[in-house]
């Protein structure tokens, strides 16, 4: 209260706070307005069948569910920043540019990421719509109106992206994290609701077991979000002129999660494409083509698979964004040029060689952490039935991981106004 109180005293601090309260009102009211020609009836039925489409809406803030006009969410920036960083890995000059440009580099790389999302908003928009309308939720378009929804729905991913950065450039947190943070938050009342309406006595003691993991769902996030493994790291004495320098011991921290909940994010745009792409040829005239896309279909909405490829792809994300975000070899060469080393490691490639070993069995935990609290809501439902009100692991590691986000970039604002 000490702290919220100071934050609301200081006038840069509040008028931040109130930009960003600001910014997320209109991103609610943007994901109220439904483009036309909607059948909500079937549009409620169509997500309560489908498991991934229903996970993907959690993170459009509930606007793919109600087919607002933010119903891509920030699913197509998010795409084209995960492109972007692959291709650093093809193209020589543009990890040039990503890791070694400075500031400038970072804003040109950005820049791509951007003219990526309009492409990538009018291929996820024009394949949810043709989903839908086979699904009959969405009337009969013609070519007009195909146009102006298109020119909509990428209008609007495109507000969301500059909203994000908006509340980015305030440092009170991710940008993007914040507005998938609100749409969580916005359906949790309606989520209590449908509990309270299915809610049986005689399941009592489920409900309380449910409570239960879920608390201790919230105690692991905290704990693996902040836990980290201190690496020592000594500074040899140097002698300049008639003083001396150095000699001091300090350590390297190496976080269990480096890579936050962006692997989770990566992973469910990839698990969207099979099923759009299978969902374009479900109704082709070719009936060898449409078995095919009808069977896969089929296959990646069984619940089995669904998870396992889920735990699988955020491993997988994890060990990449750690790579992206955190490099021994540069590293090692910085606290080599500062006459710093590792006691017992030799500097040079040696250290090189321990970051790297001791970076892979670090992010092993976090990444396994990360899966299961990604397939937690169906371990939970195979165990206790319950389907009304699942424990969403994905939802909870967001929202305590932007909450801690926040708590300490307000705290390193007043630390630097009290200074």
């Amino acid at each position: 209260m000490d702290k919220l109180l100071r934050i609301f005293k200081i006038k840069d601090l509040r008028n931040k706070v109130f930009f960003i309260l600001g910014i997320l009102v209109v991103f609610r009211i943007a994901s109220a307005i439904p483009i036309p020609s909607v059948d909500a009836v079937r549009l409620k039925a169509f997500f309560e069948d489908n498991q991934l489409f229903s996970l993907i809406s959690v993170f459009t803030g509930g606007g793919l569910s109600s087919l607002s006009i933010v119903m891509l969410g920030l699913g197509p920036y998010i795409t084209g920043s995960i492109i972007m960083q692959l291709l650093t890995m093809i193209f020589p000059s543009l990890e040039e540019i990503y890791k070694y440009g400075g500031e400038a580099g970072k804003a040109k790389f950005n820049q791509y990421s951007r003219m990526l999302t309009v492409p990538l908003a009018l291929l996820q928009g024009y394949g949810f719509m043709l989903l839908l309308s086979r699904q009959g939720v969405l009337q009969p378009l013609n070519l007009m109106q195909w146009a102006s929804s298109l020119i909509v729905v990428t209008a609007g991913a495109v507000l969301l992206m500059w909203l994000g950065e908006l509340i980015t450039e305030k440092n009170i947190g991710n940008g993007i994290s914040i507005l998938i943070f609100a749409g969580i938050m916005a359906g949790f009342p309606t989520a209590l609701q449908r509990t309270k309406e299915t809610f049986d006595y005689t399941q009592l003691f489920t409900y309380l077991g449910f409570a239960i993991v879920a608390l201790i769902v919230i105690v692991g996030v905290v704990y693996l979000t902040e836990a980290q493994r201190n690496i020592p790291i000594n500074y040899a004495k140097r002698v300049r002129g008639m003083k001396m320098y150095g000699g001091v011991s300090t350590y390297l921290p190496m976080r269990v999660n480096n890579a936050g909940v962006m692997p989770i994010i990566f992973a469910l745009s990839i698990l969207l494409f099979p099923g759009m792409i299978a969902n374009f040829f479900a109704a082709s005239n070719i009936s060898f083509v449409a078995n095919v896309a009808n069977f896969l279909n089929g296959f990646i909405q069984n619940s089995y698979f669904y998870s396992a490829s889920y735990f699988i792809l955020v491993v997988v994300f994890t060990y990449f964004y750690t790579a992206i975000t955190f490099d021994p070899k540069s590293i090692s060469e910085n606290i080599q040029k500062q006459g710093g080393y590792i006691p017992g490691i030799r500097p040079g490639l040696a250290t090189t060689q321990f970051l790297y070993h001791l970076l892979n069995r670090i992010t092993l935990v976090g990444a396994v952490f990360l899966g299961v609290i990604a397939v937690m809501p169906n371990i939970v439902q195979g165990f206790t039935g319950i389907t009304s009100f699942s424990v969403g692991g994905t939802s909870i590691l967001i929202v305590v991981s932007v909450v801690l986000e926040v708590m300490k970039q307000m705290d390193a604002q007043i630390s630097m106004y009290e200074y």
